[in-house]
């Protein structure tokens, strides 16, 4: 019979030390994501969105990443449509496009809605992820064990 005895809160604690760690590598991938390779930056709000907070209730330790406050971020993520809808100059007296070879001039005009593909930055982040966090619970893990 082997007696095997560990420390279960040495074990806990080395999670949530890897936790801020991996936080930190899944919100910088999901920014890289957003700095050009799945979307283009325009005014960075969606990057600035990225929120991730460690949700730990004594007996297990989890990471936690969305994004909230910008209205785009889910058709970007997911795909989906868009309704027709009517664009109006609000900054300027009119809105100004190129159109049959020449600059175009109006106060509104009808946009007929458009079909937005999935772009994911957050799932797909996780997925690529995946291997190396699972890697890094388990490692910490170990070595909680080794020293415990």
């Amino acid at each position: 019979m082997i007696d095997f005895e560990f420390d279960a809160s040495a074990v806990h604690d080395a999670l949530r030390d890897q936790a801020d760690a991996l936080r930190n590598a899944v919100e910088a991938r999901i920014r890289q994501k957003l700095s050009g390779e799945v979307l283009q930056t325009r005014s960075g709000a969606l990057a600035d969105s990225i929120s991730s907070s460690i949700d730990d209730d004594g007996s297990a330790v989890a990471i936690s990443t969305s994004s909230a406050g910008v209205p785009y971020a889910a058709i970007q993520e997911f795909g989906g449509k868009t309704a027709a809808h009517d664009i109006v100059a609000v900054k300027a007296k009119a809105l100004v496009f190129s159109a049959g070879g020449g600059e175009v001039f109006a106060r509104s005009v009808r946009h007929p809605g458009s079909t937005i593909p999935a772009r994911s930055y957050l799932v797909s982040t996780l997925s690529e992820m995946c291997g190396e966090i699972e890697s890094a619970w388990k490692q910490a893990v170990l070595e909680s064990l080794r020293h415990g």
